[in-house]
């Protein structure tokens, strides 16, 4: 039966690897995640066997609620929710990994050696900040409470103090691992260093922090895996803590800041309704358009881009927006997607937004793969966008978005920005594009307005 094991966990890592590899392309992604279930479905149905933890039928009976549940759950969460169940998904992830930890603490036997005692440790320490910071990204994400940073007095060196305390309660726990206060005393000041390491961050760095606390919770289940000596979870644990370290580091790229300015510079507003204004100078107006004016200037267009963001995901435009796109087609117009890595409010939003609409993904173009084009392209489109694509990024050196790379849509020799109202981004910051001669602004929910336009179209 150890062959067996060994066997299934090396096939199991084997499929993990080829999984991740796979989820770095749109065309693949749906293959991966396949590979990746059927890779994690072994591994559990294999170490509950050789372990003799549960019987053949509760196996089943376990994988068969779960699979439900989950079923369930993807089945009716709308792309707007997306982030927020990621945002718990990860959650689940860390506490699993502290549940696991502490009941092999309670089993200690008094011969455990330092790497393990070490280990465990970090397990509980590790899992419960990522569970209690990845609720408050939750509750940020779901407006259960404000998106804002919100800095306590002091709150840099209270977090300096309750690392100092885990780092205390640890050493006691290895000196004395009878006493099971140490323990506990760990998971507690965890979970409060999970709240206040999560709540300055404002939302604009929501995608960071995602996937910041998905790297997390794989550096937990990595070091549940060296507590349970299991060779596959050390692996799967560590596949994810790194990728999602590089994910952090890309998204961190995109936005041209540094990881520590994202986890301390407080940076984001409540939500994208505020007042866009001017940047505090002379009060400017601009001129409403409909989508009938849209579609007049479409038809006599050669080329768009479209750029969707997150006011695209709220109103669910996504399938209205594929039939506009293949209608434009029709009329012999090239049309492309112009993909920013921080679009949305986590990494791949926008990618996953469309590929539910069926959207081709050889008309889904990257940051760096489009932005030369805008200045040979008629009309940018964007939907729900605006942090992504502020001009400011590029001039005013006091933006919260100085350095960050956008999409040049002001390049482009149309401009048609649809949006609820002239609320400035997640980052605050006022959008003089707004203003530019060249600029359309079509005010309205993205499905009304882009619905409109295709009843324009199909009656020219």
């Amino acid at each position: 039966m150890i062959y067996l094991e060994q066997f299934s966990y090396l096939l199991a890592s084997v499929l993990f690897i080829i999984a991740l590899k796979m989820l770095g392309s749109a065309k693949t992604a749906r293959k991966g995640m396949q590979y990746a279930m059927f890779a994690m479905a072994l591994a559990i149905v294999i170490t509950l066997i050789i372990s003799g933890i549960v019987g053949p039928i509760q196996i089943i009976i376990g994988m068969v609620v779960g699979g439900l549940i989950g079923g369930v759950v993807a089945k009716r969460i709308e792309m707007t929710s997306m982030p927020q169940m990621v945002a718990l998904f990860n959650g689940f992830g860390g506490i699993a990994s502290t549940l696991v930890a502490y009941s092999e603490y309670l089993r200690y036997s008094g011969a455990e050696t330092m790497d393990v005692r070490v280990t465990v440790i970090l397990s509980l320490f590790i899992g419960t900040v990522t569970l209690t910071g990845s609720l408050i990204a939750y509750a940020k994400l779901q407006g259960v409470m404000p998106g804002r940073p919100i800095v306590l007095p002091l709150h840099q060196l209270l977090n300096l103090l309750l690392v100092v305390g885990v780092v205390i309660f640890g050493i006691m726990n290895v000196m004395e691992p009878s006493v099971q206060m140490w323990a506990i005393l760990i998971i507690a000041t965890a979970a409060i260093f999970g709240i206040t390491f999560v709540i300055p961050i404002g939302g604009a760095d929501m995608p960071v922090v995602i996937a910041l606390l998905n790297s997390y919770s794989g550096l937990a289940a990595s070091a549940t895996g060296f507590v349970l000596s299991n060779n596959v979870l050390i692996i799967a644990g560590a596949l994810v803590g790194a990728s999602g370290l590089i994910l952090t580091q890309l998204m961190c790229d995109a936005m041209n800041r540094s990881l520590f300015n994202v986890l301390f510079g407080a940076v984001g507003t409540d939500d994208s309704t505020g007042d866009a204004g001017t940047g505090g100078g002379e009060q400017k107006t601009v001129t409403r358009y409909t989508a009938e004016d849209v579609a007049m200037i479409m038809d006599t267009v050669q080329s768009v881009i479209i750029v969707p963001g997150y006011g695209l995901a709220v109103a669910q435009a996504q399938h209205v927006l594929h039939e506009m796109g293949e209608l434009l087609t029709a009329k012999g117009i090239d049309v492309k997607y112009a993909i920013h890595p921080v679009a949305g409010r986590m990494p791949g939003h926008m990618n996953v937004l469309l590929a539910e609409a069926n959207v081709p993904y050889d008309v889904l173009y990257e940051m760096d793969d489009i932005n030369d084009d805008f200045q040979n392209t008629d009309v940018a489109l964007i939907i729900g966008a605006n942090d992504v694509v502020n001009p400011s990024a590029r001039t005013k050196k006091d933006s919260p978005l100085y350095g960050m790379p956008i999409l040049n849509v002001d390049y482009a020799r149309t401009v048609m920005f649809v949006k609820r109202s002239m609320g400035a981004g997640f980052a605050g910051e006022a959008n003089p594009l707004f203003f530019d001669d060249k600029t359309m602004m079509v005010f309205g929910d993205a499905k009304a307005v882009i619905t409109g336009l295709v009843k324009a179209l199909k009656e020219e």
